[in-house]
């Protein structure tokens, strides 16, 4: 059951398809509705915020966009776990999540394959019961996929090691699923002043872009970016690399303060897409 709904985004259907509406029609968001419709083509990996619609749903709306004339049958998606509880990382292993526009089934097939692959995972559901990292892209991807299944990663460890791990098992899912979509959970720079903000999230934009996992936690810890979702994005990026991406496009970069017009302290926020061949 939904950890979030009417705090991070409306509890009712009604309610949040306006607001998922709002998002893709904000003066921040990309402007226009995403079509419907399935062409064939292998979808993106993605990365997208995970913070209360109002802030970073239209920046979100540009990560998704890009799903549009895709054809997705599962969704791996990875978020930190803000909490600490559980596993290290955890992959809900079967069942169903709940949101206000239904139910999505969980793939327990990819999911024990995923298990299969690599002991870095366990199969838990304990570490998901709070968790929003994950919970928030969901009415994103029911808006624009016509259906698909889904697999909850959680993640508490985030140390290089343990997402290079994570992203080996996933490249060997990338190379052997031409429809599996992989999508990242995380928000940038934390509470600090925009124009402070936005110089460290460049920096680590310029990384992820470049698929350099590396480089990245370099990044990370020499200019102190509180970014909280750096592994799931790492393990991600490592999964792509395995799959012969060579680089990532930053869509859309904004702050919470491009939508309150409080500058002082803010969240950033930023939506990227990387291309995988067919």
């Amino acid at each position: 059951m939904p950890a979030v709904a009417g705090m991070f985004y409306s509890a009712s259907k009604e309610g949040l398809l306006k607001e998922l509406e709002w998002a893709f029609m904000h003066r921040l968001g990309p402007g226009r509705l995403p079509k419907r419709g399935e062409d064939g083509g292998k979808p993106p990996a993605l990365i997208a915020p995970h913070a209360g619609y109002m802030y970073s749903g239209p920046v979100a709306a540009h990560a998704y966009l890009q799903l549009e004339d895709r054809k997705v049958g599962t969704v791996i998606v990875l978020g930190p776990n803000h909490y600490g509880v559980g596993t290290s990382v955890s992959i809900f292993p079967e069942g169903e999540w709940i949101t206000p526009l239904g139910g999505i089934e969980i793939d327990r097939e990819l999911a024990m394959e995923l298990a299969k692959l690599s002991d870095v995972f366990s199969l838990d559901e304990i570490s998901h019961e709070r968790e929003h990292s994950i919970e928030v892209q969901l009415p994103f991807l029911q808006y624009v996929l016509p259906g698909f299944k889904l697999v909850p990663i959680c993640i508490l460890d985030q140390s290089l090691e343990t997402c290079i791990r994570i992203g080996e098992a996933l490249g060997e899912i990338l190379r052997s699923y031409e429809d599996v979509l992989l999508v990242a959970s995380s928000d940038m720079t934390h509470y600090e002043p925009h124009d402070q903000a936005k110089e460290k999230d460049s920096k680590a934009l310029k990384e992820i872009t470049a698929l350099n996992v590396e480089g990245l936690y370099e990044a990370i810890a020499k200019y102190g970016i509180s970014m909280c979702g750096y592994g799931p994005v790492a393990a991600i990026l490592h999964a792509c690399r395995r799959a012969g991406a060579k680089n990532g496009e930053v869509l859309k970069y904004a702050t919470s303060g491009d939508i309150t017009g409080d500058y002082g302290s803010v969240v950033g926020y930023a939506s990227v897409k990387i291309e995988l061949k067919g």
